[in-house]
C-alpha cells in the first residue's frame, strides 16, 4: 500500500485536545457506549500535556486535518522486567476508513514501541467488533483468551479504596 498523498502522522500537542475530545465521542457512539464518556477538554489537556503526562496521542491527519487517532501510554511486565506500549484507543473517521489510516498508526505504534526498548505492545478489542479483530490479526496480533480484564469504576472504586486494608 502506497502512501497517499497528504497523508501524516504526528503527535498532538495541546491545540489538538478539542480534536481529541472528538474523537473520544465518536469511538463512543460507534461502541454504543457515549454513557461512559465524561472527559472533558481540561481533564485531557492535564492528563496529557500536564507536568506529568499520563498518555500519548498520535493523530492521523489527511491535509492537516485530523481523521484519526490513537492514545497508548506505557505499561509494565514483571515477567519481562520491561516496559510495554498499550494502546487504549484506535479510531478513524468512518469516512476515511478502508484508506489504510488505522493500520499506518498501528505500524506508527510499534515503531514507538521498538525505538523505546517495549517488551511488548497490546490493546484491547470488543469481541463482538469482528472488523477489528480481523484487521488486528492481520498485523500479527494474537488474542490472549486466557485472560479476563478486571475493572472496577467510579462509586465502586470508591467503596474500594475506602475499605480498610484488614478486616
Amino acid at each position: 500500500m502506497t502512501n497517499p498523498a497528504g497523508f501524516t502522522i504526528r503527535a498532538a500537542t495541546r491545540d489538538d485536545v478539542p480534536t481529541i475530545l472528538g474523537f473520544i465521542h465518536a469511538l463512543a457512539e460507534f461502541e454504543d457506549l457515549t454513557h461512559e464518556v465524561t472527559a472533558t477538554e481540561e481533564r485531557l489537556a492535564e492528563e496529557l500535556f500536564g507536568v506529568s503526562p499520563r498518555a500519548e496521542v498520535l493523530l492521523a491527519c489527511e491535509q492537516d486535518k485530523p481523521v484519526g487517532f490513537a492514545l497508548y501510554f506505557h505499561n509494565f511486565s514483571t515477567f519481562l522486567s520491561r516496559t510495554g506500549l498499550y494502546v487504549e484507543d484506535l479510531f478513524v473517521l468512518p469516512e476515511h476508513r478502508g484508506k489504510g489510516y488505522g493500520r499506518a498508526l498501528m505500524l506508527q505504534l510499534a515503531k514507538v514501541a521498538r525505538e523505546r526498548g517495549c517488551g511488548r505492545f497490546e490493546w484491547t478489542v470488543l469481541d463482538w467488533n469482528q472488523s477489528a479483530i480481523d484487521f488486528y490479526r492481520s498485523l500479527g496480533a494474537e488474542p490472549m483468551s486466557q485472560w479476563i480484564i478486571q475493572r472496577v469504576t467510579g462509586s465502586a472504586l470508591d467503596r474500594l479504596a475506602d475499605r480498610p486494608l484488614f478486616d
